[in-house]
């Protein structure tokens, strides 16, 4: 079994992380690797000397990795999907940062999550994704796991985006932009402009808003089966596009259309762990004691 570690050079993921994961692998006989920036980080910041087998790229990622485990927050979680990528390879999420619904492991179960993951005790939270058609400029990674974000540029008016389902005309919506998020990305951007929580098994696309003109316009639940195609206009002769946190400036002649992906982002969910309690824990569901 060979463990990869994915992880941004944070003072938040210090070494302990990696020193912990070691002494297991010892005892439980299984390999490490290390995304190599993040091992120069430790070797040259922090005066550390591990010498360690590592990772640059996807290519190399995948043909060493049994599983990964991602350190850091939710946008460290999303940025690993550019590194496994229709692998299937499964991800670990621990989180050593603020607030997270994808990294669900806390760094003070750290080690009893390792030990969960090489005893196999886990089950596998398959989770879809969007892609987006018909475009080059994303190149290989022209998929999302959070959402897909039509956004005028900062200093520009609101923008007209023109929305299709199914090539049927849905609305022409007058905003800032507009999200189409999956269910797992139902708690990221698309809560913060009013959209629904859903349960990561939904089959659902939510499209929401940002800042509409019109107060009437509200997010709108579909099913994750349909295409949906987009047309932009406005003063600005170019907006936004965003897949997660990787973002391209678009030409206001392109249409963009997007759909399901035909594979879907292997998640780790532990032993014990369950979408509802981080629901509860992460959001301080039940924190009012007089219900």
């Amino acid at each position: 079994m060979t463990i990869a570690v994915y992880a941004r050079n944070t003072k938040d993921n210090n070494s302990d992380y990696l020193e912990n994961l070691l002494v297991l692998s010892a005892k439980e006989s299984f390999k490490v690797i290390v995304f190599k920036p993040y091992l120069d980080f430790l070797n040259s910041t922090l005066n550390k000397s591990f010498t360690l087998n590592t990772y640059s790229n996807s290519e190399e990622l995948i043909a060493k990795a049994d599983y990964v485990i991602s350190l850091g927050g939710d946008g460290t979680m999303l940025e690993t999907l550019e590194y496994v990528r229709k692998s299937g390879i499964p991800v670990l999420g621990v989180n050593t940062g603020r607030l997270g619904f994808l990294a669900t492991v806390y760094k003070e179960d750290f080690e009893k999550a390792i030990q969960l993951l090489i005893k196999e005790k886990f089950t596998l939270d398959k989770r879809e994704l969007i892609e987006l058609d018909k475009t080059t400029c994303f190149n290989e990674v022209n998929y999302a796991l959070n959402e897909f974000t039509i956004h005028k540029k900062e200093s520009s008016a609101m923008i007209n985006i023109d929305t299709y389902v199914d090539d049927i005309f849905l609305n022409s919506y007058f905003a800032d932009g507009l999200i189409v998020s999956t269910p797992t990305g139902s708690t990221a951007y698309s809560l913060s402009c009013g959209g629904p929580i859903m349960v990561p098994d939904s089959d659902n696309f939510i499209i929401t808003p940002i800042a509409p003109h019109n107060l009437n316009v509200r997010p709108i639940v579909i099913s994750n089966n349909k295409t949906l195609s987009f047309k932009v206009s406005g003063r600005s002769d170019s907006f936004n596009v965003s897949l997660d946190s990787r973002s391209k400036t678009i030409n206001n002649l392109s249409e963009l259309i997007i759909k399901k992906a035909d594979f879907k982002f292997h998640m780790i969910n532990l032993e014990g762990q369950h979408f509802f309690e981080t629901l509860r824990n992460k959001l301080l569901w039940g924190i009012d004691k007089r219900h």
